[in-house]
């Protein structure tokens, strides 16, 4: 809103000269920032307050840690906190004819409301064990993924040329070019490995969100260099028309994360659930499409990577195949408990690894 209002004042009247700052993305990345974290800090007192009054509250699951038990009861579906501090924040600072920041956010909506449906059924049920069926969840992200993977590769796609290059960190240049379907298939399966990395993530107080907001935090800085023709041309990545909206996106979520992280420490007061872990592990899969840097997200998400392979194979292959488990137990971060490790020590560690890796991952900028 702001941003239109603002192009009209100044080109219209010259008293509003000075509203020409919405033309400058680092104002208004800066301006949604503070914006979402306002958002969250004003909504959350009373938001805990109405879902402890509706009894909507943690279903936890049973892994054998007593602190998973001690948290059940706490309020639960934290995930509309965020999503309403982003939608708030991009009402007033984004501009809503941006592709790049419509297909975002159209992600953070199907699998928030998706996460939604999840956490109610749980909290119906009285049980952290019955929430919608896996095969469920996956039917709904996989239409969610194969259509905005045709819409990406499509002739009305805002990637333009650069929507079938395939590339890698420390590389220059486009490793090969994917023929449509291919890179269809493939988009289909990282989204669904994203989302779900983050949402098995989300299981200690402050950890996903935390981990969350290094990579957005990355993601943003991408966003700028690839909207920025002398930035991009400098450091021989593809200028993307119009993607510099995005790091408008992720300042918006990283500062409803923050407000979030305020009130999602240990202890927690709330959590995101499902409603917030699978919006934001889709969205992340998202920018990291639009922006061409698929790969950099095994580097800056390396803690998700970890957390997601340590549950499947110790599910799929531990527990099903061999017939024991592999790890104490899965995913990651759980183990780490479970070897005696206390809860905040987990966090604070896995959190200082993803701050490694996000500067790892910014490095790939320059070293190339």
């Amino acid at each position: 809103m702001f941003y239109f209002i603002g192009k009209f004042l100044y080109q219209h009247y010259d008293i509003f000269s000075y509203f020409r700052l919405v033309n400058y993305i680092s104002f208004r990345a800066i301006m949604a920032a503070l914006t979402a974290v306002i958002f969250v800090f004003l909504c959350s007192r009373p938001f805990i307050m109405l879902l402890h009054k509706k009894r909507i509250r943690d279903q936890a699951r049973d892994t054998g840690l007593k602190s998973i038990s001690d948290k059940s009861g706490t309020p639960t579906m934290g995930g509309l906190l965020i999503i309403g501090g982003v939608l708030f924040s991009m009402f007033l600072w984004g501009n809503w004819k941006s592709p790049f920041l419509l297909s975002t956010l159209s992600a953070t909506l199907w699998f928030g409301m998706l996460g939604f449906a999840d956490d109610l059924k749980k909290i119906r049920k009285k049980s952290g064990d019955k929430g919608l069926s896996e095969k469920t969840k996956l039917i709904f992200q996989a239409v969610y993924a194969v259509a905005f993977g045709y819409w990406v590769t499509s002739k009305i796609s805002p990637l333009g040329k650069h929507a079938l290059e395939f590339y890698i960190p420390f590389v220059k240049y486009p490793i090969f070019h994917l023929p449509n379907f291919v890179y269809v298939v493939f988009l289909f399966l990282f989204i669904l490995f994203v989302a779900n990395s983050v949402n098995l993530t989300d299981g200690l107080d402050g950890l996903a969100i935390t981990s969350s907001l290094f990579v957005i935090g990355i993601l943003g800085i991408f966003a700028y260099i690839l909207g920025n023709k002398i930035y991009a041309n400098y450091l021989y990545y593809p200028y993307l028309t119009g993607s510099g909206e995005l790091m408008i996106v992720c300042a918006s979520f990283v500062g409803a994360g923050l407000g979030f992280l305020w009130y999602n420490a240990y202890p927690a007061q709330i959590f995101m659930g499902d409603t917030g872990s699978l919006a934001i592990g889709a969205t992340i899969a998202t920018m990291c499409i639009m922006l061409k840097q698929e790969m950099v997200f095994p580097i800056a998400g390396g803690l998700f990577v970890a957390e997601a392979l340590t549950s499947q194979i110790q599910d799929k292959i531990g527990v099903r195949l061999v017939g024991k488990r592999i790890f104490y137990r899965a995913p990651l971060h759980h183990s780490l408990q479970y070897k005696g490790l206390a809860e905040p020590k987990v966090v604070t560690r896995l959190s200082i690894l993803s701050g490694i890796l996000a500067i790892l991952a910014l490095a790939t900028i320059k070293i190339r």
